[in-house]
């Protein structure tokens, strides 16, 4: 019977200021590197488009290697949308064709739109060969698992929660400051400017620093600082800077839409804007400028539902059942706790390979 020997797993370099690079800090500092054999293969990393391809170019020549070293493993990609998709599908028909397992682990935001607006119809046919055939699809909240369930035939699809460390309680907190989680390139982030200028008549000190570009340090160190987290976008997600500024304490402001809606409890750890409602950030700011003790108990139920919901090791202990079901080997003398997960079967097709596979 031939099991995997080992996962090879594909993402970014640890030191991006990505969504994925950050999760996968998270996964790292959470052990899963000392509990289970994992060889990590960089295909990004930050810079001109010339330095991005050279890396992507030198992870796919590094992955070759090991595809042809190891007769068996398996193959955890982490993508985005966009060209995170398209540079992990050069990965996964590398290790289709070698009969290796897939796991398709998907992040952030957009890649709803990827597919329906950016892809045409032979993209979007390729979107869904590679979701088909992985031996496991997994995104961030259940909403995630509806949308693959209406794209993809694979019924293998599992929600693991991005894990969020809680950091220690910011020992003070800038009145008068609101961190933005929106993209710069977003009109939600020039509607937050606006409604800071026309507050600016009661509140002179009021100001905004952006979060996004932040590295992990200088992003921490803005959500510890700040009185307000806004996110004035229409993510289609669960945006894992959201629930960073939650879980550092600082009360959020959001647009009720996505899965922005299953973590925020209006009034409780947090406040919801409807979409297109005009004015509805300026009212939100002034509602926590004008309450600070509110404000304070908001940004305490925002760390408890991060501690609760998104802690690595929950995120971790699901993951690992996705790594026992593979037949990956763990590393020696590390016992993983088990955790309940429902498990749907394998795909068809990926069923039949690892059954051909342990042959």
């Amino acid at each position: 019977m031939t099991t995997p020997s080992h996962v090879v797993m594909v993402g970014t370099r640890f030191e991006t200021k990505s969504e994925v690079g950050a999760v996968l800090n998270a996964y790292r500092d959470a052990g899963l590197f000392e509990r289970w054999p994992v060889d990590y293969v960089e295909s990004h990393r930050e810079g001109s488009k010339l330095v991005r391809y050279l890396k992507a170019f030198d992870g796919l020549c590094v992955f070759l290697g090991m595809a042809c070293r190891h007769s068996r493993a398996v193959l955890h990609v982490h993508s985005a949308a966009d060209a995170s998709f398209w540079r992990k599908a050069l990965f996964m028909a590398i290790a289709l064709a070698a009969r290796w397992p897939v796991v398709f682990h998907l992040h952030g935001t957009g890649f709803a739109t990827f597919y329906d607006a950016h892809c045409s119809p032979l993209g979007r046919a390729l979107v869904r060969f590679f979701l088909d055939r992985a031996a496991c699809i997994v995104v961030v909240n259940e909403r995630w698992c509806a949308w693959m369930n209406r794209v993809s035939r694979n019924t293998n699809v599992v929600a693991i929660a991005p894990p969020v460390a809680v950091p220690p309680p910011a020992p003070a907190r800038d009145a008068f400051l609101v961190a933005d989680l929106c993209d710069a390139r977003h009109e939600g982030s020039a509607a937050l400017q606006a409604a800071v200028r026309n507050l600016r008549g009661r509140w002179p000190q009021l100001r905004v620093e952006r979060a996004q570009g932040l590295g992990p340090r200088a992003r921490a160190d803005l959500f510890a600082r700040a009185s307000i987290a806004v996110l004035p976008d229409h993510a289609e997600g669960l945006p894992l800077r959201l629930l960073e500024a939650m879980a550092a304490g600082a009360p959020v402001v959001a647009r009720a839409v996505g899965g922005v809606v299953d973590v925020i409890d209006p009034g409780f750890n947090g406040l919801l804007l409807e979409p297109d409602e005009p004015h509805a950030i300026e009212r939100a700011l002034a509602r926590i400028l004008e309450h600070p003790a509110l404000a304070r108990e908001m940004g305490r139920a925002a760390r408890a539902t991060i501690a609760s919901r998104f802690s690595p090791d929950s995120a971790l202990a699901r993951l690992d059942r996705i790594y026992d079901r593979l037949g990956v080997p763990r590393e020696r003398g590390v016992e993983v706790p088990g955790l309940p997960l429902p498990l749907l079967p394998l795909p068809p097709t990926a069923a039949r390979r690892l059954q051909e596979n342990r042959a």
